[in-house]
């Protein structure tokens, strides 16, 4: 959401019995903070359909504008994007601060934590700037969970899930932090505990110097794995070398600053 990596990773492929397949659905899950310095929240929420706007409509529409200091997107990408409100508001984000959901915040799975990104509905060109304060969404084919008010200005929120393009800005520099980020692997979710301790436990005899927990969600059992050396290159390695058979299990690389 871990020995050195040196070298090719090889173990068997990990038999996974996992339930709660993730479709393509207005309802969305992410797994609740694991007992670690770095959190993921969790949310589950169903929103009615939306009537798609016409192209007329969304002709003239101009982006949300951008700070001048933030200069231009440093990356870009499109997909799908979901929103987390109520049950989680009041509760602390990957960043350590407490969620507010009348704020303009989002959550992003690499992302570095304070980064400012502009997103854009697809369907109706309405966009918004929201900073980066949280992990998820744990949802294949989802690439960013916005905040209740963040979905409400791109309408999002009514629509429960909707095609946006997501336009990151340079992250501000921190203090003694490394500039390839710290990563880690997180896997689930399982049907069955027993399962999540056995993948744990095949994880901390393969890799002695990792840190490997195991903690429960919503939807199952979440296992999370941060090497000693949490480069993106080494928790690249753990995460192509699990090949789960459902492929709604396949594992989640996360950036955990």
């Amino acid at each position: 959401m871990r020995a050195r990596f040196g070298g090719a990773v090889i173990f068997s492929a990990c038999a996974l019995m996992v339930s709660g397949c993730h479709k393509e659905t207005t309802r969305a899950y992410r797994p609740p903070p694991p007992p670690s310095a770095t959190t993921a929240s969790t949310y589950a929420k169903t929103a009615r359909p939306v009537r798609p706007s016409s192209s007329a409509d969304t002709a003239n529409v101009a982006p949300a504008p951008v700070p001048s200091n933030l200069g231009k997107p440093v990356s870009s990408e499109v997909g799908l994007a979901s929103w987390y409100g109520p049950p989680y508001a009041g509760r602390k984000g990957a960043d350590g601060t407490v969620y507010d959901q009348n704020a303009m915040t989002a959550a992003h799975l690499t992302l570095p934590m304070g980064t400012m990104v502009r997103v854009t509905n697809l369907t109706n060109n309405e966009s918004v700037v929201v900073k980066i304060t949280d992990r998820g969404p744990f949802v294949h084919g989802r690439i960013i969970d916005l905040s209740l008010a963040a979905a409400k200005a791109t309408g999002v929120y009514r629509a429960g899930v909707a095609k946006v393009k997501v336009e990151a800005f340079a992250a501000p520099v921190r203090a003694n932090a490394d500039p390839g980020g710290r990563w880690c692997v997180q896997v689930g979710a399982f049907a069955h505990e027993s399962d999540a301790v056995k993948l744990k436990e095949q994880m901390i005899r393969r890799y002695a110097t990792a840190k490997v927990i195991e903690f429960p969600g919503p939807t199952g059992h979440w296992v999370r794995i941060s090497p000693r050396l949490p480069n993106k290159s080494n928790a690249s390695e753990v995460a192509d070398s699990i090949h789960p058979k459902d492929p709604d299990a396949a594992p989640y690389l996360i950036r955990t600053d």
